[in-house]
């Protein structure tokens, strides 16, 4: 089994490098005896098995795997929203218990609270203590960052998708997060506003460069944005999934989508998915 380790040249600093280890997570799911008998038991789902990660300061790493797999699961770990059935999650020197506020999440939907103009949407993600001065110029750094100043009076019907998407964005980044946590961010979004977002993600990224775990389903997408790409998925005749396959993406961002070297990295996730590179006959 693979143990995905940052690459040789990083040097982590131990105020952000995320550690993962041997996570596992098990689920107790109710079984109906008997059809016509209101009796059931617990059995046991295996999700994640033994799962060891370890993601250098300002690294991304892309998450792939089948849906339902436990990417998910694995990211709420993490952020301290889950606790794993058997490992621990480190930040730093510190082991994650409960929901830690050195994370943030991005999730598929902006999640905006439709009453609130897109600048206090933003707010919400700012650290307790803060000042209303500093909160409000941070805010408006953050609105320039993502290409919303002149939308900040807005209210999310008001806007695009996109750039509700920008504002939760934002709105993770508020908090000045340590860790950030994306999950399938961009989903829901259609293909060309898909990839305006990974390119602003790529430059939000090199403004604060900020430790970033980002589960997606898109191979070209985890491929374009992050520095490894850890592929999730089962071992013959055992339960759960694991780390299966870890691939290093050559180059700085913002990388060539047309590069053939990508092309063919790409190739090898996706037979590490269970994809042939070409369809098959019928």
């Amino acid at each position: 089994m693979p143990t995905a380790a940052p690459p040789a040249s990083a040097q982590p600093d131990p105020s952000t490098e995320v550690e993962l280890a041997r996570i596992g997570r098990v689920f107790a799911r109710p079984v109906r005896l008997r059809a016509d008998v209101a009796t059931t038991l617990a059995a046991d789902q295996v999700v994640l098995r033994d799962v060891s990660l370890t993601v250098a300061p300002g690294e991304v790493v892309g998450l792939l795997g089948a849906s339902g797999c436990g990417k998910s699961t694995l990211l709420r770990i993490t952020a301290g929203l889950d606790h794993p059935t058997t490992g621990s999650v480190r930040i730093g020197r510190d082991e994650v218990a409960g929901m830690d506020p050195r994370c943030a999440v991005a999730f598929q939907e902006p999640r905006l609270l439709p009453w609130r103009t897109l600048a206090a949407n933003v707010a919400l993600g700012l650290p307790s203590g803060i000042t209303r001065p500093d909160g409000d110029a941070f805010v408006a750094e953050l609105l320039e960052l993502v290409g919303l100043a002149a939308f900040a009076g807005h209210r999310p019907r008001e806007v695009s998708g996109g750039m509700a998407q920008r504002a939760a964005l934002a709105r993770a980044l508020a908090r000045r997060p340590r860790v950030l946590l994306l999950d399938e961010p961009f989903g829901a979004l259609d293909a060309l506003t898909r990839l305006r977002m990974q390119d602003l993600l790529v430059d939000v990224h090199a403004a604060a460069p900020t430790t970033v775990l980002l589960v997606t389903h898109d191979v070209d997408e985890a491929l374009h944005l992050a520095d490894r790409v850890v592929v999730l998925g089962p071992e013959p005749g055992r339960p759960g999934v694991t780390v299966r396959q870890v691939i290093a993406v050559p180059g700085d961002r913002p990388r060539d989508r047309g590069s053939a070297e990508l092309a063919e990295l790409k190739a090898q996730l996706l037979a590490g998915l269970g994809i042939d590179r070409h369809a098959r006959a019928h």
